[in-house]
């Protein structure tokens, strides 16, 4: 979840290019985020468990692991709303709205993929699936900006977060049962230093994490008005 700041002057949009306008980059190197939308945009397309997500609507960046350590953040999904899709969130009387990241004709993205590197391309390939396919879960099937929600107190990875990975396991399994191109998920056989020594560098999209921005009133009667995530 987007952490606070109490700035209201921070700027409420930030601008990406439009999905469409990232495509694996034709500049020297290896285009991290452009092959990664490739990978996310097969196993949507043909996991029907995961073909209520629009890649449209989802901004894809990476964060540079801050220890060169093998243990730690590997991915993380952001949800732009909240609970059932609302567009703020009232916290200690205080009232909040995401800082939204919206492509360049306004169109706003829902969720948020960050990849941390040089951590997760140093995965074995069988965790690289893993991890994209359990961070993609996470996102609701109802594709509004919020997340995923179990029964419980355990609501994002139920009570049993060794057997959330497992279900991950198999829906890899099932995903290279249907046969992806492998120019799709080749680099994810390699590391990040395999891949550097090979293209020259790694590169790609950097997202700055929004943040929760306190409101007023009449931003909050601004927000309950405004039109719905699809």
């Amino acid at each position: 979840m987007p952490r606070t700041s109490n700035n209201r002057s921070r700027p409420r949009r930030l601008v990406l290019a439009s999905p469409s306008a990232c495509s694996p980059s034709r500049q020297p190197g290896f285009d991290f985020t452009g092959q990664i939308r490739r990978v996310c945009e097969d196993m949507a397309n043909r996991l029907v468990e995961l073909q209520h997500i629009n890649m449209s609507r989802m901004a894809i960046g990476f964060c540079q692991a801050r220890k060169p350590v093998a243990h730690g953040l590997q991915a993380a999904l952001t949800p732009m709303r909240f609970e059932r899709g609302q567009r703020y969130t009232v916290r200690r009387d205080q009232t909040f709205t995401v800082q939204q990241i919206v492509d360049e004709s306004g169109r706003e993205f829902l969720y948020l993929l960050t990849f941390y590197l040089p951590r997760f391309l140093n995965l074995p390939f069988g965790e690289k699936l893993v991890t994209i396919l359990h961070e993609l879960w996470h996102i609701s099937p109802c594709f509004d900006g919020d997340l995923r929600r179990h029964e419980g107190r355990c609501y994002i990875h139920t009570a049993s977060e060794r057997e959330y990975d497992v279900a991950m396991e198999k829906l890899a399994k099932k995903w290279l049962a249907c046969r992806p191109s492998p120019a799709i998920y080749a680099f994810l056989r390699e590391s990040f230093d395999s891949l550097r020594s090979k293209h020259g560098r790694v590169f790609g999209t950097r997202i700055p994490a929004p943040k929760l921005i306190p409101c007023v009133a009449s931003e909050v009667s601004a927000l309950t008005s405004d039109t719905p995530a699809d």
